[in-house]
């Protein structure tokens, strides 16, 4: 009885290990990985500032005909992207969805008062430039800001990220785990 009792027991541990998923083959993104994700990304008031997805852009108003609408390719941990997002991914399977609620100090800063200059209108109109509220302008070193305030004497420029300050929220979608020329 003890020979047939010892058999029965190891089918029933064969057959619930069976039953037991320990599936290891689903890879996870880990730093170094190059990968391809789709994504959505909002304001915490639900305005979308950037997407991969066409449809997701046309929807939301942003749509730009001359853009190619595809994964955003990137090497996780690499400095290529703005934290909050880089480490998000990490952990993730293809397929998998997650949403990202990043804060300003893992996305881009918070808004700093130092980078807001206020500038006379003649040194902008000499530099052959109109300003308007809202316009981008490009520094002689390079740099990008936007002229926020405009008076009869003084133009108000914010050299500050547009995003800066700001809790982002991304949707987001792996697409691949890869080299760069894999994918």
């Amino acid at each position: 009885m003890k020979p047939l009792f010892l058999l029965l027991v190891g089918v029933v541990v064969v057959l619930v290990s069976g039953c037991i998923s320990t599936d290891s083959t689903a890879e996870e993104v880990k730093e170094g990985d190059y990968v391809l994700v789709d994504y959505t990304g909002k304001l915490e008031d639900g305005t979308v500032f950037d997407t991969s997805i066409k449809d997701d852009a046309i929807e939301a108003g942003i749509y730009n005909q001359k853009r190619d609408y595809q994964p955003l390719g990137f090497t996780v941990g690499a400095g290529e992207m703005i934290k909050g997002f880089d480490s998000g991914v990490v952990g993730m399977a293809v397929g998998d969805d997650k949403t990202l609620i990043i804060p300003p100090e893992d996305a881009y800063g918070a808004h700093r008062e130092d980078m807001v200059k206020t500038i006379p209108v003649a040194e902008l109109t000499s530099a052959g430039i109109t300003p308007v509220v809202g316009k981008k302008v490009v520094t002689s070193q390079g740099q990008t800001a936007t002229i926020t305030n405009v008076t009869d004497t003084d133009v108000v420029i914010d050299f500050n990220h547009e995003l800066a300050g700001k809790t982002l929220v991304f949707d987001i979608k792996l697409v691949s785990i890869g080299s760069e020329g894999d994918t």
